[in-house]
């Protein structure tokens, strides 16, 4: 079994610490004392390993765009039925989203700001296997007919929006973390009869 020595337990406490700290926190702002103080390391630390606090944001991003795809890939090239397919991608999002509620905002800001995924082929690939099952479905009537990219975007859509809208629904609504939580929770099932016609009633 592989031990990690001090330098790399160290490096990775802080990329942790600091994904907590985006992510989980929503503090995309957070500076470099901030990091090594929620790290309780040293701030020079941060430079030792990082070099800068901007070097640490690239490297936190790649790390969770790259997690991004391999999550989504690992589900698409399964041997599961696409419905399955659909629920364990509803369910993997949203255990993410409890554990790091702004990591959609954080993607978007950073795609806005012209990161793209380096592995465009593997997305190429991800997306034809994805819309190959998608038209399968669409003639066996199990989902209505369009283009394949539009289901995504129906599905991707009803899983972000209330991720990504989180912070402005529970203020305007004044909800609490427990209650937004119940929300998110029976979304599964309303996601489900969304996109899946007659959903009881079509065979697995």
């Amino acid at each position: 079994m592989y031990i990690k020595n001090k330098d790399e337990a160290t490096e990775d406490l802080i990329k942790k610490t600091a994904k907590k700290l985006f992510f989980g926190e929503g503090k995309f702002n957070a500076t470099t004392q901030e990091i090594a103080d929620a790290a309780g390391v040293n701030r020079t630390l941060i430079n030792y390993y990082f070099r800068s606090r901007d070097k640490l944001f690239e490297i936190v991003f790649a790390d969770a765009q790259e997690k991004e795809q391999q999550r989504t890939e690992s589900i698409v090239f399964s041997e599961l039925p696409f419905k399955a397919k659909i629920e364990e991608f509803i369910d993997d999002s949203f255990v993410m989203a409890k554990e790091y509620p702004y990591m959609e905002i954080y993607l978007v800001t950073q795609f806005n700001q012209g990161c793209y995924f380096k592995d465009e082929e593997g997305m190429e690939r991800m997306l034809k296997k994805f819309y190959e099952e998608v038209l399968v479905e669409m003639e066996k009537g199990t989902i209505d007919k369009m283009a394949p990219i539009q289901f995504i975007i129906n599905m991707v859509s009803l899983i972000s929006f209330p991720i990504s809208m989180r912070p402005l629904f529970q203020r305007t609504m004044r909800l609490t973390d427990e209650e937004y939580e119940k929300i998110v929770d029976d979304r599964k099932d309303i996601i489900m009869n969304t996109l899946f016609r007659n959903q009881n009633k079509i065979n697995q």
